[in-house]
């Protein structure tokens, strides 16, 4: 938690951030890009009516001490003792990967939270095979599928309760399909709400493998997951794991196993990004800590001095997955390691959230000066249109300290909550490098501002374009119909 505070004293906030932020102010069954419940807890966020990084990761911060937890549970329910738990939660802590996935609002730490809540109830149900345990795995299913539809994973790797007699005849005896029957009807309102808006998430997904799921092998992600959760993690604690599995208590090992290996092979076959697989790693790392308690410390106890000495350098790696250092100090000490040439960029720094809070000011303020400057007539019903769905939350959430109008956007979820009826005289349009994006929906587009970020990792968004936009060729209505097959460019 201490680690996590003082990466946000570093932060402003992450660009899909913003969008979570401002589902909280939608609140539905369902938005284009994720399941509802991340809205929920944006809701709940969005009380303290604060712009706040400290207020806006609460939820993220409260999800990542139950992780820590719960994998410590999970640890002991698997007969885990001290030595295990402490090389467990260190792996954890040292991870870069779990460092910063955990620190941002976004659906991957609750994904990451409700996958091990279930992992852990699974593994209650194959030692004890009681209807409470099926009940709350059943629970947290259905909250993994709200936050996240990689969850889906999980579902499919619990068919291997199936290839065991034992927990086949639990299951029988159970009447499992009763648990299916809930799941589906309290996730039916999301299929709903997919259905209506004709499914976004298909064209999501499509626009995924369009732009980087199909470009990415699986051998560079196996390569990159195996560094992004530390190599020492990985080459102490994951190999070691698989064979603990498979050598001991074969009973409730294998049925786990067997899901885990499922839920990878599934997650595998579609090609999923190393972040994707962070829920599975999180099941797998109570085995390889219990390996080195069971099996190598009772004959070599020495052994623990040279482990933990080993995975101690691997603090090293932590500023390289969370904003603990200033902006300036991670510019001299771990951007080196990190540099990247963009043309006509100064630097290519990795995460966006450690200069964006400078990014939004200077935005903001170029916005404000453009506002003002209008005529008073103009000024009244003036709307502020974000290409991205990041600039449009980011006006949003500031507008109010800069006295700004309202953002919309027909970007991602954005596209649920555009105005209805006639468009305003003038828009303040903003957008990165779009060429002439906007020129077919208004009779007169002026460009007003230019603002460089020499911080980006990519040449798009080296520079941000403010637009007066004058005398619109249609209304709302048919500019959301002109958009709808075009929510995720």
């Amino acid at each position: 938690m201490i680690l996590h505070l003082i990466a946000d004293s570093h932060s402003g906030f992450q660009g899909d951030e913003l969008l979570h932020i401002e589902a909280g102010k939608h609140l539905a069954f369902g938005y284009m890009e994720f399941p509802p419940l991340i809205g929920f807890f944006a809701f709940i966020q969005n009380l303290f009516g604060s712009n706040s990084v400290y207020v806006h990761h609460l939820f993220a911060h409260i999800a990542s001490l139950l992780i820590l937890i719960y994998v410590a549970k999970t640890t002991i329910e698997l007969g885990g003792k001290n030595k295990a738990l402490f090389l467990a939660l260190f792996c954890m802590i040292i991870a870069p990967s779990f460092g910063r996935s955990q620190q941002l609002f976004q659906p991957v730490v609750f994904s990451q939270l409700f996958w091990v809540l279930s992992f852990y109830q699974l593994t209650r149900f194959v030692k004890y095979l009681d209807k409470r345990s099926l009940l709350n795995l059943t629970a947290f299913v259905i909250l993994g599928c709200s936050v996240k539809y990689d969850a889906l994973f999980f579902i499919f790797g619990l068919s291997s309760l199936f290839l065991f007699k034992r927990t086949r005849q639990s299951l029988i005896q159970l009447h499992f399909w009763q648990n299916i029957i809930v799941i589906g009807l309290l996730l039916f309102p999301n299929l709903i709400w997919q259905y209506v808006n004709n499914f976004p998430v298909l064209q999501m997904f499509s626009r995924l493998y369009e732009t980087q799921l199909d470009h990415i092998s699986r051998a560079g992600n196996l390569g990159r997951l195996l560094i992004e959760i530390n190599p020492l993690t990985s080459l102490l604690i994951i190999l070691p794991a698989f064979i603990y599995i498979f050598r001991n208590n074969k009973k409730i090992n294998l049925p786990l196993a067997f899901s885990i290996i499922l839920s990878i092979a599934s997650l595998s076959f579609k090609n999923g990004k190393p972040y994707y697989f962070y829920p599975i790693i999180l099941t797998i790392i109570p085995f390889g800590a219990i390996f080195w308690e069971q099996i190598i410390l009772p004959k070599r106890k020495w052994m623990i001095y040279p482990v933990t000495t080993l995975l101690l350098l691997g603090i090293v790696l932590i500023p390289f997955g969370m904003p603990v250092y200033s902006f300036n100090r991670y510019l001299t000490k771990i951007y080196p390691f990190e540099k990247k040439d963009i043309e006509g960029g100064k630097y290519a720094v990795k995460y966006d959230e450690y200069y964006s809070k400078e990014k939004w000011r200077k935005t903001m303020q170029e916005l404000k000066s453009v506002h003002d400057n209008l005529p008073a007539k103009e000024k009244q019903n003036c709307l502020i249109w974000g290409k991205h769905y990041g600039q449009a939350g980011a006006i949003n959430l500031l507008r109010i300290d800069y006295n700004l109008p309202k953002a919309f956007s027909y970007h991602g979820s954005f596209y649920s909550w555009t105005p209805k009826g006639e468009m305003p005289e003038t828009i303040i349009a903003l957008s990165y490098r779009v060429g002439d994006f906007f020129s077919p929906y208004f009779g007169e587009v002026k460009l007003v501002r230019t603002i460089y970020n020499p911080y980006s990792e990519n040449e798009e968004e080296l520079y941000q374009r403010i637009y007066i936009c004058k005398m619109p060729k249609q209304n709302f209505d048919k500019m959301k119909e002109q958009f709808k097959k075009r929510i995720f460019e």
